[in-house]
């Protein structure tokens, strides 16, 4: 026994058996979490087994650094590889289990506008077994400080190093090979971030998404006018017409855009605990004066809420990594609806809980054309009002009604609520129903929070009604993207009362509210399928806000002759017809998977495809090119980001002044007398 560990012992202790041991423990854990920590759909013998392999080029070639060193330099380089490709690993690991997503350089780089109490999310997702995939580091380095390895001084000669660095490329060129053949056009289309990782690793992804990124800035450099006219040769071709039946129905309106943090369709008229989660909320869902649509899907990519309001306020995708507010949110030239609206005489305010650098919005705000922006520094933050990311709705609603009745009629106000946001805490006081019993720490405090957001929209709708402003105003309601991710299918499909769930399932889990409410709209429930991105065209035509030479991916969803694909960021898509998820393919209507598709499905199938993958790829275009600066529809006129000032003197000043000129304000219609206390909260903070 003492000699064969001694054997192993001296082995070790050689230049090359400690590489070896360094690779192959990596190898080791990166495969362990791929398996136990991601979600990335390995099929069939040749996935699996590039799965197995991907880890091995990347981190032969980063740790082969280390062999062109001598002595301890050459051990030093080697552990600090190890641990930085090691945090790597973990950080996605932990970003993953939230967003089923990977880090991005976009991400990474904008850290900052979503940093913002972000230690009680972290705190919320770590779990114990995370920090495994540090342990062989931590022995390597015991492994040292102890001597029961010895640092061997003697140097590798020059060719092996080199020897070891084109090994690492032919890996990954042979790596790059097999995937090409498994799932073509893998690095040249639209795909989910997973396909990258699953096939080509996760140290390859992060390479691949630096060089997307550096491409992307290079793309708005070399863009010119030409570039835009693919585009709108596109948009006139596909641009549906107006429903003469509601078209101009809201003209001249107030417009109120609740933003409705995290909110899933399947919670519309959803029980536990012997009573409705949300039942205001479904009454209006059910109202004959309320538009509602339950074929309505978030589109959202890693930008997640920005993603959302860039497509409700632009009608322009999200990127496929990063967040297009935070990367393109300062420079770029957009025609969105505060800007169009704002143009058409109406005030436009934007209302949210919480600091405004959050996703950019103190910047992105301005290129939408915001006249105000409403954000922490304009509310009494007391440090009981706050939950998560930011002011709990109740208090946020309450305290925005001061800033709602000085703007001059009609606005245009979206306000964001914030409480139904992960993790879904929600303190003892304001809990009015128990948590559901999935086991899912994630998912069982959805109900909570989602039953205070409807006692929160409960006691809005009131104010509006005391105040006067409902009958003057159309409330829309939208969803902004999923609260229980897909990575949560025990818990789902326990939601749902199956017994598991399919790929289909859990992409009809992904539809989230749409509704517009207003007296004397013919409402009903609308079964077309649309998504975000159909909100801005939808809202200008009952508005009556001629839109017709806008750049805009959406066509109203109450034209009679839209088309009714619906896109997903990652390139899969829902239809009337099929719902796409990865390769495989199933009938919407059933839910059954189509193994081979018929002459006649296969024709409308790739006409589908090719409507999703253009629309995706042209709206990157825009974004990416900063291409609306070549291009302003008629009746526009480009936003002036200097003509606005958020900070709070200047903008309170701003206001009082409008409000003064235009004299349509609420407070001005009250006699100059305010109407915040016509706004009734149980909230048991402010008692």
């Amino acid at each position: 026994m003492r000699s064969t560990l001694k054997c192993v012992q001296d082995k070790l202790s050689s230049r090359w058996g400690f590489f070896l041991l360094t690779l192959v423990l990596f190898w080791i854990k990166t495969v362990v979490a791929y398996e136990t920590k991601f979600t990335l759909g390995s099929t069939g013998s040749m996935q699996q087994f590039l799965l197995y392999l991907n880890p091995i080029p990347t981190a032969l070639l980063l740790f082969g650094i280390a062999i062109y060193f001598r002595g301890k330099k050459s051990y030093w380089i080697l552990l600090i590889v190890d641990f930085i490709q090691t945090t790597w690993l973990f950080a996605n690991m932990v970003y993953y289990r939230e967003f089923s997503d990977f880090l991005s350089l976009g991400i990474i780089k904008n850290s900052g506008s979503v940093a913002n109490n972000l230690d009680k999310g972290i705190a919320g997702i770590l779990r114990p077994t995370d920090f495994f995939v540090y342990l062989d580091v931590i022995l390597l380095i015991l492994l040292l400080i102890f001597k029961l390895v010895k640092i061997d001084y003697n140097p590798i000669k020059k060719r092996y190093a080199f020897i070891v660095t084109i090994a690492s490329i032919l890996l990954t060129a042979g790596n790059l090979g097999l995937a090409g053949k498994d799932r073509p056009q893998l690095l040249t289309r639209t795909f989910d971030n997973n396909y990258i990782v699953k096939y080509l690793g996760l140290n390859f992804y992060a390479g691949y998404n630096v060089y997307q990124t550096q491409k992307e800035s290079a793309t708005r450099k070399n863009a010119t006018s030409k570039d835009m006219d693919e585009v709108l040769s596109y948009l006139n071709k596909n641009r549906a017409g107006s429903n003469i039946q509601y078209y101009g129905k809201a003209k001249g309106k107030n417009v109120f855009v609740l933003h409705l943090e995290s909110f899933q369709q399947f919670m519309i008229d959803y029980k536990w605990d012997g009573q409705e989660v949300t039942p205001t909320i479904n009454k209006y869902y059910h109202d004959q004066n309320t538009l509602s649509f339950d074929n309505f899907f978030h589109q959202v990519g890693q930008g997640k809420t920005s993603d959302a309001e860039m497509m409700l306020e632009s009608s322009l995708y999200g990127l496929p990594s990063g967040s297009a507010m935070t990367t393109y949110g300062t420079q770029n030239t957009f025609q969105s609806a505060p800007a169009i609206l704002d143009q058409k005489g109406y005030s436009t305010a934007a209302f949210h809980g919480d600091v405004g650098s959050f996703w950019n919005r103190n910047n992105t705000y301005k290129s939408f054309g915001y006249q105000y922006f409403f954000s922490e520094p304009y509310y009494d933050v007391k440090t009981n009002y706050k939950v998560g990311y930011g002011m709990k709705d109740k208090i946020f609603l309450k305290q925005s009604t001061k800033y709602i009745e000085q703007l001059p009629q009609p606005f245009y106000a979206k306000l964001i609520t914030l409480t139904n946001h992960y993790p879904y805490d929600l303190d003892s006081a304001n809990v009015s129903i128990k948590k559901t019993t999935t086991d899912d720490s994630t998912v069982d405090g959805y109900v909570q929070t989602s039953k205070y957001l409807d006692q929160s929209f409960e006691e809005f709708v009131s104010y509006l009604k005391k105040s006067g402003l409902y009958k003057d105003s159309m409330i829309v309601m939208y969803g902004d993207h999923y609260g229980i991710s897909n990575n949560h299918k025990k818990a789902i499909a326990q939601l749902l009362g199956k017994k598991e769930v399919t790929s289909y399932d859990l992409t009809m889990f992904q539809k989230v509210p749409f509704m517009i409410h207003m007296d004397g709209l013919k409402g009903g429930i609308n079964h077309t399928y649309g998504g975000e991105i159909d909100v801005l065209p939808t809202l200008l035509d009952l508005l009556g806000v001629k839109n017709t030479d806008t750049v805009q991916f959406g066509n109203d969803l109450l034209s009679k002759n839209r088309n009714q694909t619906v896109a997903f960021r990652n390139g899969d898509f829902v239809s009337p017809n099929f719902t796409k998820v990865g390769n495989t393919t199933y009938d919407t209507k059933t839910g059954k998977e189509i193994k081979t598709l018929t002459a006649e499905q296969q024709k409308t199938y790739d006409k589908e495809l090719k409507h999703v993958t253009t629309s995706l790829s042209l709206s990157d275009s825009v974004i990416t090119g900063d291409l609306l600066r070549f291009y302003t529809p008629s009746n526009f006129t480009k936003v002036n980001k200097s003509d606005y000032n958020y900070k709070k003197s200047k903008a309170l000043e701003t206001l009082k002044k409008a409000q003064k000129k235009e004299k349509t304000s609420l407070i001005e219609q009250h006699g100059g007398v305010s109407t915040e206390d016509l706004f009734k909260t149980d909230a048991p903070e402010l008692k």
